[in-house]
């Protein structure tokens, strides 16, 4: 294996839930379960001096914006919060819509909006300059909304979920396009679009991957099948050619799109549940993240482990995320106590974490150093978090049922709270132009919020 140097080492003190790097690659921010959010320094691993906020809950999710500005946050408290990644402030008020823990959010590529999926079987879609949810929530899931996802083009929502089924959403109209595209035979945990909006992979508890082509609905070929046990988590390679999932069957399984077969042998190393998986920007490596606490980097062409596991973690590593240049690595984590960050490879990064303490933090992640104070605001746990494209915004999620704006510059809260879900916000996204935010909360609604009617307070 190739030794990588270097390790950065950030802890908490407590559990952290979620974590995210700038594009920049100079701050790291974390979430924990007592709800704060902070931010560190990569390269000197210190805590930030900007003081970041946070929820009244556990932090489920955290993101920074393209730009490195804003950072996002999502909690139990079923807000959405954003914050100013300069001076740690909220943006806006929290993002609230949602009757239930938010699941999944995710940015549309302008950042304009953000889509969220819920257990309260909804999907939200939000304004990420106003704050306002865009139309009603998206309904007909008769189940928990486990992942949701835009395409490119921020035209289509793409959603999965416990009834068994995947759809897709028009988001100028909020109507569901077409049938729900049925096949798998027990919950859809996770979904994605190809870069070019043509096709859609599922992964689910019945052991099975499926490819469906979006323009019919039609499922492509027969089921991928390899995996023992539930496939947690899909996604595709940058040019749709491959496509790489993780299993509680502890492996990982690429997949040749055009063929449908596995492309060699499972790739084996976690010696537990893999929840999470991911390409880097040009397809030569995978990252993975597991309940054995480690997280995982992997040649796709031998299918070797490169260096040695990321390891310091108390309890799972439940999600992991490649940044779009390839040099960084965003992870989502529950661990008990002390939470232990590492880090092992070069360049500049900048994370942003929510968290159960109500804070959301801006991190450096070559210092492990936290930037300024934690963003706070929210009066429950943080769920969820995200950057806008740009990186100058963060949205939040909270267990306050709010969502938050802030400008990452600052770290002050743009405007007010954004109101309206009736449970905990699980899940928040930018779309791609940061326009609007989407939210997915336990009230079983996705909400879409409008980021330039946000009042400014």
């Amino acid at each position: 294996m190739i030794r990588r140097e270097g390790i950065h080492t950030w802890k908490a003190n407590s559990g952290i839930q979620s974590i995210s790097l700038s594009y920049d690659g100079k701050t790291l921010v974390s979430g924990d379960d007592d709800g704060n959010i902070k931010l560190w320094d990569f390269f000197s691993g210190k805590e930030a001096d900007i003081s970041i906020g946070g929820h009244d809950e556990q932090v489920n999710s955290v993101a920074f914006s393209a730009d490195g500005k804003r950072i996002v946050s999502g909690s139990k408290d079923k807000t959405i919060r954003l914050w100013d990644t300069a001076t740690g402030d909220q943006i806006g008020d929290p993002l609230q819509g949602h009757e239930d823990y938010v699941n999944s959010v995710a940015f549309s590529a302008d950042g304009t909006r953000i889509v969220s999926g819920s257990n309260d079987e909804t999907i939200g879609l939000w304004d990420t300059a106003t704050g306002d949810q865009i139309g009603n929530p998206l309904q007909g899931h008769y189940d928990h909304v486990r992942s949701v996802a835009f395409s490119a083009d921020g035209t289509r929502i793409v959603s999965g979920s416990g009834d068994k089924t995947t759809r897709l959403w028009d988001t100028a109209t909020g109507g569901q396009i077409g049938d729900p595209l049925q096949g798998h035979d027990y919950s859809v945990n996770s979904v994605a679009f190809s870069a070019n909006g043509t096709r859609i992979v599922s992964g689910s508890g019945d052991k099975t991957i499926r490819l469906w082509d979006t323009a019919t609905g039609d499922q492509i070929g027969d089921p991928l099948q390899g995996h023992d046990y539930h496939v947690n988590s899909v996604a595709f390679s940058a040019d749709g050619t491959r496509i790489v999932s993780g299993s509680l069957d502890s492996t990982i399984r690429l997949w040749d799109t055009a063929t449908g077969g596995q492309i060699g042998d499972p790739l084996q190393g976690h010696d537990d549940w893999v929840r999470s998986v991911a390409f880097s920007a040009d397809g030569t490596r995978i990252v993975s993240g597991s309940d054995d606490k480690s997280i995982r980097i992997w040649d796709t062409a031998t299918g070797g482990q490169i260096g040695d596991p990321l390891q310091g973690h108390d309890y799972s590593v439940n999600s992991v995320a490649f940044s779009a240049d390839g040099t960084k690595i965003s992870w989502v984590f529950w661990d008990s106590l002390e939470t232990v960050l590492r880090q092992s490879w070069e360049g500049f990064f900048l994370m942003v974490s929510g968290s159960g303490d109500q804070t959301i933090r801006l991190w450096d992640t070559a210092t492990g150093g936290q930037i300024g104070d934690p963003l706070q605001g929210h009066d429950a746990y943080v769920s969820s978090v995200a950057f806008s494209a740009d990186g100058t915004r963060i949205v939040s999620g909270s267990g306050d049922q709010t969502i938050r704006l802030w400008d990452t510059a600052t770290g002050a809260q743009i405007g007010d709270s954004l109101q309206g879900h009736d449970s905990y916000v699980n899940s928040v996204a930018f779309s791609a132009d940061g326009t609007r935010i989407v939210s997915g909360s336990a009230d079983k609604t996705i909400r879409l919020w409008d980021t330039d009617c946000i009042r400014v307070r």
